[in-house]
C-alpha cells in the first residue's frame, strides 16, 4: 500500500506560499502522492492552482485531486486547465472527481447544484474530446498541444449512480475519510459495481484520512469547521476521526492495509510544514 499526503489547500486561511514548499518537502520525504481537496465556498486555494504549484515545485511525486467538484466548472475550461497541469508535471496527474452537494460551491450561472450528475456525465465526454486534440467550437484549432493525454480518472461518491459512473468511466474509486467499519462497505460496493460493469481486474482504491500530529486540538477544530455544513453531530464525528498521534495514525493505516486498498492519503489539517516530517517518521 502506498502512502501519500495531502496539500493543505483547504485549511482555513492557509498561507498560500506554504503550498509549493510543502510539495517539495513531501516529495523529499518519500510520499507517493500529493493530494488536494476541492471546494469553492471556503477560504482556501483551488485544486487547479494548488496542483499547478505542486507540479512546478516537484519532479517525481504523483498528483491527485481527492476530489475536485467538476460540475461547478465550465467543462472546456476545466479540461484545458487540467491538461496543462498534467503536461507541465510530466504526466503525473490523476484526476479524482466528485459531483459535490453544497449550493454555495456552485457559483457559476447555469451550473448550479441541480442536475450536476447528468452534467458530469456530459462533461466527461467534453474532457476527452479536448484531451484528444479535437477542434474546439466552430474553429479548426484544438485547445491543447500535441502530446496531451487522456488523464486517468478516479471517482468519489456513495450513490448507485456515482458508483456506476466510476465503474463505467474511471480507473478506480476514492473513498471518504473514516474508520474501516464505516468506509469499508463503500469500498466493497465500488468493487461490486466494477464487476457488474464487466470490468476486468480490480479498481484502484484510494482512501483519505485526516491527521494532526503537531497540534491535535487545532487539527480537530479545523476539520470540524470544514464540515460544519453537516451540522454539529456530523462535524463532531468527522473531527473525532482525526489521527492525533503517531500510534493512532499507524493503527488507522494498518486497518486499511487489511482491506487491500492501493493508496492511503494523509490529509493535512494545518499548514504547519513540520507535519510532513512528523508523518513521514510515523508511517514511512
Amino acid at each position: 500500500m502506498k502512502i501519500g499526503i495531502g496539500l493543505p489547500n483547504q485549511v482555513r486561511n492557509v498561507r498560500p506560499e506554504t503550498i509549493p514548499r510543502w510539495a517539495a518537502k513531501a516529495e523529499e520525504a518519500g510520499f507517493s502522492t500529493l493530494g488536494t481537496i476541492g471546494r469553492y465556498a471556503y477560504p482556501g486555494v483551488s485544486d487547479t492552482v494548488t496542483l499547478a504549484a505542486a507540479a512546478g515545485a516537484t519532479s517525481t511525486i504523483g498528483l491527485l485531486s481527492h476530489v475536485l467538484l467538476a460540475p461547478t466548472w465550465p467543462a472546456p475550461l476545466l479540461a484545458k486547465e487540467l491538461a496543462g497541469i498534467d503536461g507541465v508535471s510530466g504526466h503525473r496527474l490523476t484526476l479524482g472527481l466528485g459531483v459535490g452537494r453544497r449550493p454555495d460551491d456552485f457559483p457559476v450561472e447555469g451550473r448550479g447544484v441541480q442536475g450536476r450528475g447528468k452534467r458530469m456525465d456530459h462533461d466527461l465526454e467534453i474532457y476527452r474530446r479536448i484531451w484528444r486534440g479535437e477542434p474546439v467550437g466552430d474553429g479548426t484549432n484544438p485547445a491543447v498541444p500535441a502530446g496531451t493525454r487522456e488523464i486517468p480518472l478516479l471517482f468519489g461518491g456513495f450513490s448507485p449512480t456515482a458508483l456506476a459512473r466510476m465503474a463505467r468511466e474511471g480507473a478506480g474509486y476514492i473513498a471518504a475519510s473514516g474508520p474501516v467499519s464505516l468506509v469499508g462497505p463503500s469500498i466493497e460496493a465500488a468493487k461490486r459495481a466494477w464487476k457488474h460493469a464487466g470490468r476486468t481486474g480490480n479498481p484502484k482504491i484510494v482512501v483519505i484520512g485526516y491527521f494532526a500530529l503537531g497540534n491535535e486540538d487545532q487539527g480537530r477544530a479545523q476539520v470540524k469547521d470544514y464540515y460544519s455544513f453537516q451540522g454539529e453531530e456530523g462535524a463532531t464525528q468527522m473531527a473525532a476521526g482525526v489521527s492525533g498521534s503517531p500510534e493512532a495514525l499507524k493503527q488507522t493505516i494498518h486497518s486499511y492495509a487489511d482491506v487491500g486498498i492501493d493508496e492511503f492519503i494523509l490529509v493535512a489539517t494545518t499548514d504547519d510544514i513540520d507535519e510532513i516530517a512528523r508523518a513521514a517518521e510515523s508511517v514511512l
